[in-house]
Parts: C-alpha cells; structure tokens; sequence
C-alpha cells in the first residue's frame, strides 16, 4: 500500500508515564546494542522528516545508554565540493558502519530525491535516477547482512511552524533555525510530491519506510525508540556471551564468591 503521510497527522499525547516508559526503552536498547557489539553485527538507521519535526530529540534519546565507541551519528548537510565531484552516493559508502557499530544518520541519501530535487540542485535525470541507485544500494547492505531502518517523523504544517516560532523566540534555540527551514517551508507541495514519489518507488520489501507521527513530542520518541528496538532485536541474538572460565577463577579469587545465576 502506497504511505499516505495524512494518515500520520493525530497528534496524539504520549497515554502512560513517559519517563518510565522511556527508561525501560533506553534499558532495552542498552541491551540491543551490547548485542550488536558482542556479535559483530552492524546497523544503520536513517531519519528523514520535516524541519523541526523532532528527528534530533529522538536520536538523542535513542543513543542515550549506548557505547560511544561503537555507534556515529552523521549529520548530512550538502555535499562538499570534493562530494560532488562523484557519484552521490560516494559519501554515504564511506560512513557505512563497520562490525559491531551502528551508523546513524540525520538525513541521508534520500536528499537526492527530495531537497536536491526541489531546490533544482540535481537536473531531472539525475533525480530520477536516483531512486533506482537508492534501492540497489540499500538491496546491496541488507544483503551484506547490515539491518537497516528508515524513519520518517512527519508534522502537519501547523506543528512545524509553532516549532519553527518557538526557535525563534526562545534565545538558545535560534541557532537550530535558518533561512533553509523558510524557503523549504514555502515550498511544502513541491516537498509532499517529492515524497509521495519516494515512498512509491523506495519503500520495499528489502528497506520498507517506518512513518512516525511527529506531532506529539513525547508520543513519537516513545513510538520511535520502540520500532527501532524491534527492528534491531530482530537481527541479533539476545544472548549474552559465556564467561571464560579462567576469567570466573581469577575474580573469585580477586573478589569473592560471585552470584552467576543470572
């Protein structure tokens, strides 16, 4: 079924207690990433969405328990001149997560079928060329055995302007702000065509989009975190490493006895 991003525009508030709820999350996703480290799996998840549509507050809270040396967040912002001298996707294969990392990136690819196109920075063809390079790329890291995740954070219009005000006006948010969020602000139709092509021709089997409805701060960070924790779960056996037995006699005699049943 074709995504209908107006199917994503409730709003509803977070029903339960946030904190706690946040804090199981965060503990479960602990976990996830002790896994992935523990068994060398790698993973990237990728957030596309609206300005001021909450994709920062979810990745800070996504990342809030793990290692930091086994995880990057890329924040992608237009390519430099050395980026553009090659194919787009150059820059993403070189930020590709290795054994036990997770990439994360703020923003992606998909700048090539959105803001490049509707800002004309790439011509027709290339844009639409793009979507099938897209989905050959991310065919190639599912197969390579790289789980993958696509969230989108959507906002109706009214949403995003009074996140757009409130930067404004609050003092030590204005530099989260710009002319970019205006001018891509104006052109919002231009913005839903371009995504209503995107998610046609690259949500598949292989790399399907997750929408989160982004118009309750609290609501979608809990249905965020929640999403990717299954998703990366999936991928990656829950079972804690054996201890070396060796090790097990040493810290008994360093520490004492050890309570090991769990």
């Amino acid at each position: 079924m074709t995504i209908d991003l107006r199917d994503y525009e409730a709003g509803d508030p977070f029903d339960g207690h946030y904190k706690k709820k946040l804090k199981k999350l965060q503990d479960r996703l602990s976990r996830i990433h002790y896994a992935h480290i523990v068994h060398k799996r790698r993973a990237i998840i990728l957030f596309e969405g609206w300005d001021a549509a909450g994709k920062g507050g979810i990745i800070q809270r996504l990342t809030a328990k793990w290692d930091p040396r086994y995880f990057e967040v890329w924040p992608i912002s237009a390519p430099t001149p050395e980026e553009k001298a090659r194919h787009f996707l150059w820059r993403f294969w070189r930020r590709l997560p290795s054994d036990h990392n997770i990439a994360i990136f703020d923003r992606s690819w998909y700048g090539r079928v959105l803001v490049e196109r509707v800002e004309g920075y790439a011509i027709e063809a290339e844009w639409r060329e793009g979507y099938a390079a897209i989905n050959d790329f991310e065919t190639q890291q599912v197969a390579d055995g790289t789980t993958l995740i696509k969230i989108f954070v959507h906002t109706t219009q009214e949403t995003q302007d009074a996140r757009l005000k409130d930067r404004i006006e609050h003092p030590w948010k204005r530099w989260k702000t710009g002319l970019d969020d205006f001018r891509n602000r104006s052109k919002r139709a231009e913005y839903l065509d371009a995504m209503d092509d995107m998610f046609r021709k690259t949500d598949t089997d292989n790399a399907p989009w997750i929408v989160i409805d982004g118009n309750d701060k609290k609501a979608a960070r809990i249905a965020a975190l929640t999403v990717i924790a299954d998703a990366l779960e999936r991928q990656v056996p829950m079972t804690p490493p054996e201890l070396n037995p060796e090790v097990i006699e040493v810290a008994q005699k360093a520490l004492g006895k050890l309570d090991l049943d769990d």
